[in-house]
């Protein structure tokens, strides 16, 4: 080792590395497999475990033998350099894994791949470090993992009791009445919408992101529209948000609604349309 040129502390390797380190390697694996390979070139193997266990005692006897002209042989060296300073495999083997970055919104909950997981309620607005493997996902603030769900669990929310607020600022400024209030103004399709959004849902909270949407969906196309949205997808019937936002993006809250006899009789003739009365 020697001292840093031009500063008196610090310490650089003797030698940096130079790309012919890596050459030097390579030729020495080709050493170790020509060695070998040229004394087996006469043999015959029937099974892969044959073939493995004369390599394996080759190998051996290869790092047994000492260097030209030196007294150490490569297990010499492995001994007293590299063992040293091994360290113990990991606990569990390698894993593939994804990083993304994601905000909860005021529902608590990360939108991860259409799945709703949530997170410690503190959390709300803090852009968060989220970690994906197969099987699981697991959340990071700060380094500290805070969250932690099975990926393909059952349902769309996977929402863990210990992470539900108790009494939080979001809840005080957003409510189930207030979100009904709200929607009461509009119309009564928009209303019954709401109140499907905060029913159907094992708690009102997995609503407010939907209602939330609703309300920003009136924004952008007014209350009429959005009320007329609501009417046709009440009878379609969906309570789905994306299918709102695609009424109103195509504008077919502005068409009129057809039931099923209406949709039947602006069919055109075909031998294949044979009507009810066919099957009586």
């Amino acid at each position: 080792m020697r001292t840093e040129k031009g500063k008196g502390k610090g310490l650089l390797p003797a030698r940096p590395y130079k790309p012919k380190d890596k050459a030097k390697a390579e030729a020495a694996v080709l050493l170790v497999e020509r060695w070998i390979l040229a004394r087996l070139r006469h043999h015959t193997f029937f099974t892969l475990a044959s073939l493995n266990q004369a390599i394996r005692e080759l190998l051996e006897d290869l790092n047994r033998r000492p260097f030209q002209g030196r007294e150490e042989s490569r297990r010499d060296l492995f001994q007293a350099i590299d063992r040293p300073v091994l360290r113990a495999l990991p606990e569990t083997p390698y894993e593939y894994a994804e990083w993304r970055k994601a905000k909860p919104g005021i529902d608590y909950h990360l939108d991860i791949d259409k799945r709703l997981y949530s997170v410690p309620h503190s959390l709300v607005g803090q852009v968060l470090e989220v970690r994906l493997t197969h099987a699981m996902l697991e959340v990071f603030h700060k380094g500290h993992r805070v969250a932690a769900h099975p990926r393909h669990a059952p349902g769309r929310f996977s929402t863990l009791a210990e992470h539900m607020p108790k009494r939080h600022q979001a809840h005080r400024d957003w409510s189930p009445s207030r979100f009904l209030d709200w929607a009461k103004d509009i119309g009564v399709a928009t209303l019954e919408m709401t109140q499907r959004q905060l029913q159907d849902r094992p708690h009102p909270e997995h609503g407010y992101r939907a209602c939330l949407g609703l309300l920003q969906l009136s924004r952008r196309y007014g209350k009429a529209r959005l009320e007329q949205a609501c009417a046709h997808a009440l009878a379609i019937p969906t309570t789905r948000y994306a299918s709102i936002a695609s009424i109103l993006k195509q504008g077919l809250d502005q068409q009129p609604m057809l039931t099923l006899p209406e949709a039947l009789d602006d069919l055109p003739p075909h031998t294949n349309v044979r009507g009810a009365e066919y099957y009586h």
